[in-house]
């Protein structure tokens, strides 16, 4: 039977995996010894309930395969070397280590114990915290911003934003940026636009403490708390200095065909945040990447080609401003733009953020 071994037990990885299970002898290599469902990260951050349910174990998730908890150190065709453990050979490789993000957006702990305690540690600081300065205003900023304006009312929160927008990245309608607008303005959060700090908080993120900085405009911020809403990096540190280096990008994705191959090697895929293809970063569209490269895995392992094409999703954006706020941008079947409220958006997040979605892709009751 086909060896099949994904890197990166994320949304793709965890699809790629499930997927294969029943056609190849599936090994998923992941560094975290639990799932984190990132889409819930930022209500965790304010909510204990929530700070708890957003890990969940592996251990379900094949009939047959095996979860290997570990770090890849580097890839060597399709040798996948782990740190402390023997080299393993596939038959197969899918590469999905997704991306990595500031704290509390993203886990990188290997721990789920160590995670969920950094995460009690940032409750008991949002309890004594006054106010809170975030840096950056596209979606994780004004998300995070929405959650802390819900769960600590009285809270005074400040954005700053170095361009002259918010949602300065593209594609966002003027509608869909006005609509937050007024929502974040009745939140009462105070936006800072082109501006940046002339020197950042001397606390480390999520820590309380109490600072007074300046932006490059001239405003003076106090705060308590701060927290760093940008700066996303792909995780493809161990494709450094190997075979693959040079199918790099400047910004760290790996090149795919349409088919997800990795450019050069037929039996080697790639999914999710990692792929040089021009999608937003979301959890939908590495499953939706997963279901091609599965597809195409399961071909080669009876013979076949790898026929099945990636075609880039329909730009879904739906940013919560909290458990009753939000706007989101959307297209209709005809490819037609429409931006919808807080009640649809709640509606299309789910009262549980698709909690029960992942746990059922998990296998778990």
């Amino acid at each position: 039977m086909a060896k099949v071994v994904v890197i990166g037990g994320g949304y793709g990885g965890i699809t790629v995996a499930k997927g294969l299970d029943s056609v190849a002898d599936v090994v998923l290599i992941e560094q975290r010894d639990q799932f984190v469902h990132h889409a819930a990260a930022l209500r965790a951050a304010v909510d204990d309930v929530w700070g708890n349910a957003i890990f969940m174990p592996y251990s379900y998730l094949m009939q047959r395969g095996q979860v290997v908890h570990g770090t890849v150190s580097r890839v060597e065709g399709t040798t996948v070397h782990v740190f402390g453990q023997e080299p393993i050979e596939a038959d197969y490789v899918v590469l999905a280590t997704g991306s990595n993000y500031a704290f509390p957006a993203k886990h990188t702990d290997g721990s789920n114990k160590v995670a969920k305690a950094r995460i009690e540690q940032l409750h008991e600081s949002l309890q004594h915290a006054d106010s809170a300065l975030l840096l950056g205003a596209g979606t994780v900023g004004l998300e995070l911003a929405g959650e802390l304006a819900h769960a600590y009312p009285h809270m005074h929160i400040e954005i700053v934003e170095k361009e002259g927008e918010i949602l300065p990245n593209p594609g966002y309608t003027a509608e869909f940026r006005h609509e937050i607008e007024e929502q974040i303005a009745k939140l009462d959060v105070k936006v800072h636009l082109n501006t940046r700090l002339a020197v950042r908080p001397p606390t480390a993120v999520g820590e309380l403490g109490h600072f007074e900085v300046t932006t490059t405009s001239g405003d003076s911020i106090e705060a308590d708390i701060w927290f760093q809403c940008y700066g996303s990096t792909t995780a493809t540190g161990y494709l450094a200095g190997t075979e693959y280096q040079d199918l790099l990008t400047r910004d760290g994705t790996i090149q795919v065909e349409p088919t997800l191959q990795v450019v050069g090697h037929p039996h080697v895929y790639a999914v999710g945040d990692i792929t040089n293809i021009d999608d937003s970063k979301r959890a939908d569209v590495a499953r939706q990447q997963a279901r091609v490269a599965i597809a195409n895995i399961a071909n080669q392992i009876d013979g076949g080609t790898p026929d099945v094409m990636y075609e880039s999703s329909k730009e879904w954006v739906v940013v919560p401003l909290g458990p009753n706020g939000g706007a989101s941008q959307l297209l209709d079947s005809h490819g037609r733009t429409r931006i919808v409220g807080a009640e649809q958006t709640a509606e299309i997040k789910g009262a549980d953020l698709m909690v029960s979605v992942i746990r059922s892709q998990l296998n778990l009751p």
